[in-house]
């Protein structure tokens, strides 16, 4: 029987493939009708044999193309009409352009890595895109870093005035070929043109511009520093076997210590460097390609290994990536070596991405600019992940993931806009099952950082089709993010403690509901109570958060500058675990902070001037970091902890052991005994290895103790393990594993960072666990109750 069906597809269906695919389905199977882009994603409206269609829609739902993700398929059936054929047609906007609403439900593709069939006309001189730095096709290229608006053509792209030429139009309007409907499409006869500006020149000039990409090359060779536009921004690109070039490079950045990112050609250069398991690889190779941490090899020559550390200092692994865009692609092949790879920005600042702007920020740092006339349309910053327990993990999500949604079990109640944290800043905007979780936005120490929260804000509201009625935000007031949030015409503002947002993104991901034992580990967040937390066991389910247990308070003396100096951790700690004969220790780091400083530190936590009650898990990383002499001054977030994660001995067996006490409620655990314990090592010179190793299983041992505390009094026995502290490989493996055996069921973060970069997922799921109890007022916390608390 003849039938006709309207379906609509919901979900990355557009700028995949999606069309074509559609086209080929339904010629194959003799069916008539057309396919076309809409705001809600793809209208298939089809006609013929009713088998035909049945097995149609299960080739379309089962097999999709390899880079579209179906969220949801609806059907409908329609009056039969004669037709002729089946079409590709006009994208339909009306939808869109009814004024005030936001009906909009596509989802945006993130970028992705050139194909191997670009690569491969790419470095064929008789293709006639031979080194076009432009290349790319339906299955590969810019998406989401050009789109400007919905449906997803060529009009609403940065490509836009770039007017097709005849070959390239006829390949764009042929459904056999890969590039039908491929809306970046170019050639180097209507495309986007690459040139080499040196940064004292107004203007590009000519004479650089014979080979740009050789010029580069050469420049880069000279131990020189070229500012290269990217997909979402520029990188700054030195060599990356120059100990010279990286020095300078970190001089004129203001970068002290930092890793810096290399770039290889294969994965086989990234194993002349790194060791790679098959799991990373599978990491380096993917469409996604982000930097991929890799541990760095023993057995390399003496220049290459001053090199590395050069890029990475006192680190055993090295972020790694391979190109992604045919000029990468083209540049190392001209520079024949690998190249560092860094944001281009200066300290605090969002990675530069608008033309001038970069030319004005980063002239400074860059002696030329290989830039191009394709504007970015959106700022994003590369992807980090690593392989914790065998299983991939983000550290940074951004390009090639968003802005891929989250699906979650829940719904949420209304329209949820959350600004997130901020350190590792992103937001996320929620709707129905759907949680957008932005592009990484970074620190917010200045104002340009809070205008890029601000723009991808507003950008995503109208991508994604969320009109926010709840917004959601830390507890802090004195965030910018808080004060972003206060000052949106949102109707409801819902404050969410810190540590109960990291727990809750954990439990998005898995579709909980509670209750679980969340642990949340990390280096800062205000707690209920205006002390520092860092250190929590909570017990939360969809009526709220419960602290259950914590790390014992130390003082936190100068507070931020306690950060920036783990030494300070060290005395506080120290202090707590000896009191007055703290000093009397025989211990080299009373002669490296000196007598002045020691007493003022002292004078500070006696009167409780600026030394807030800390239980950071993080802060007791920096302590003992100084206290075994690995660091002693942090010129970055984290780095004390992860050089002593790099220190330790992963093999030993030895621990410490904390002493579980409190309150009736309250399970407090004191690190004091460890501390003495450690410093007894010290003193008897055991190796740093060994110590920071056992100090490793002591947390462990820790965690796995008041978890089962927790499970006994309560009766609950899922796990949710969330916060920076847990980028730790060897803490969170071991924790895993230790918990998994005892009977735990154990859940860590896969598609969100479980720092402070998925901490927006996890203040919009709150809301929609509130809505479950209708307790949303729950979670409202008055500023001047916060403001009193921080007091």
């Amino acid at each position: 029987m003849i039938e006709r069906r309207v379906i609509a597809v919901e979900g990355t269906v557009q700028g995949v493939g999606f069309r074509p695919y559609v086209h080929s389905l339904a010629t194959a199977r003799d069916l008539r009708g057309f396919v076309r882009n809409d705001s809600g994603g793809l209208t298939i409206d089809v006609q013929g044999d009713g088998a035909a269609i049945d097995d149609f829609v299960s080739h379309l739902t089962s097999n999709p193309p390899p880079l579209a993700i179906i969220s949801r398929v609806h059907a409908s059936i329609a009056e039969v009409q004669p037709r002729n054929g089946f079409w590709i047609v006009a994208s339909d906007r009306n939808e869109s352009a009814q004024p005030g609403r936001i009906k909009r439900r596509t989802q945006i593709s993130p970028d992705f890595a050139t194909c191997d069939d670009c690569l491969r006309e790419l470095l064929d001189p008789a293709d006639r895109r031979y080194g076009y730095p432009f290349i790319n096709c339906t299955n590969c290229g810019p998406r989401f870093t050009i789109v400007h608006d919905l449906p997803y053509d060529r009009p609403h792209t940065t490509m836009a005035s770039f007017r097709m030429c005849e070959r390239c139009r006829s390949e764009y309007e042929d459904p056999a070929d890969r590039r039908f409907h491929a809306q970046p499409i170019a050639c180097s006869d209507c495309g986007p043109v690459l040139r080499l500006i040196a940064a004292d020149l107004p203007v590009a000039d000519d004479a650089l511009n014979g080979d740009p990409v050789a010029g580069a090359a050469w420049i880069i060779i000279d131990a020189a520093i070229v500012a290269v536009k990217g997909l979402g921004g520029y990188h700054l690109a030195c060599d990356a076997t120059s100990v010279t070039a990286v020095e300078r490079l970190r001089r004129r950045k203001h970068r002290e210590e930092k890793p810096f990112a290399v770039m290889v050609a294969t994965p086989d250069d990234a194993r002349a460097i790194c060791l790679v398991e098959h799991a990373e690889v599978a990491l380096l190779t993917s469409p996604e390609r982000p930097i991929v941490l890799l541990r760095r090899r023993d057995d390399i020559t003496p220049a290459l290994a001053e090199a590395i550390e050069a890029i990475a200092p006192r680190n055993r692994f090295v972020g790694v990536m391979l190109p992604y865009t045919p000029l990468h692609h083209l540049l190392l092949a001209k520079a024949g070596r690998p190249l560092v790879m860094t944001s281009g920005n200066l300290r605090d600042e969002p990675i530069a991405f608008d033309d001038d702007d970069a030319r004005a920020r980063l002239t400074t740092i860059a002696d030329a600019f290989l830039t191009h006339d394709r504007p970015i349309a959106t700022r994003c910053d590369d992807s980090v992940m690593r392989v914790i327990a065998e299983a991939p993990v983000l550290i940074r999500r951004s390009r090639g993931f968003a802005p891929r949604p989250i699906d979650v079990r829940i719904p949420f109640p209304a329209h949820v806009l959350a600004v997130g944290a901020h350190l590792k800043n992103t937001f996320c905007l929620a709707r129905g099952n759907s949680a957008f979780l932005s592009h990484h936005i970074g620190d917010l120490e200045n104002s340009s950082a809070v205008r890029s929260l601000e723009d991808g804000v507003a950008h995503y509201r109208d991508l994604v089709g969320v009109d926010p009625a709840i917004v959601a935000h830390d507890l802090h007031p004195g965030y910018l993010s808080s004060q972003l949030a206060a000052r949106l015409d949102i109707p409801v503002r819902v404050a969410v403690q810190h540590h109960h947002a990291h727990i809750a993104s954990c439990m998005a991901e898995h579709g909980l509901t509670g209750p679980v034992i969340g642990v949340a580990l990390d280096g800062t967040g205000l707690g209920d109570d205006g002390a520092i937390w860092g250190g929590e066991f909570l017990l939360v389910d969809s009526s709220g958060s419960q602290r259950v247990g914590h790390l014992g308070y130390v003082p936190l003396p100068g507070g931020d500058a306690a950060v920036r100096h783990p030494i300070r951790m060290a005395v506080a700690h120290l202090r707590a675990a000896y009191g007055s004969e703290a000093q009397s220790l025989p211990l080299s780091l009373f002669d490296r902070i000196g007598a002045e400083k020691l007493s003022m530190l002292d004078q500070m936590m006696a009167k409780k001037v600026n030394s807030p009650p800390t239980s950071s898990v993080g802060r007791l990383f920096d302590a003992v970091a100084s206290l075994l002499g690995v660091r002693d001054v942090a010129r970055f977030e984290g780095q004390a902890a992860m050089e002593l994660e790099a220190a330790a001995d992963a093999n030993t067996r030895r621990s410490y052991t904390f002493a579980l006490g409190g309150p009736d409620d309250q399970i407090v655990a004191d690190a004091s005994p460890v501390i003495r314990a450690i410093v007894d090592d010290i003193v008897r010179s055991a190796g740093t290895a060994e110590i920071a190793g056992a100090f490793h299983n002591a947390l462990s041992d820790m965690i796995l103790a008041v978890a089962r505390r927790v499970r006994l009094a309560t009766g609950v026995h899922r796990v949710a393990l969330s916060g920076g502290v847990f980028q730790n490989a060897l803490l969170t493996s071991r924790s895993v594993c230790a918990l998994t055996d005892d009977g735990f069921a154990v859940y860590t973060q896969r598609q969100v960072p479980c720092n402070d970069g998925g901490l927006s997922l996890g203040q919009a799921y709150v809301v929609a666990l509130a809505a479950i109890e209708k307790k949303a007022s729950d979670f409202q916390v008055t500023r001047a109750r916060t403001e009193e608390a921080c007091a």
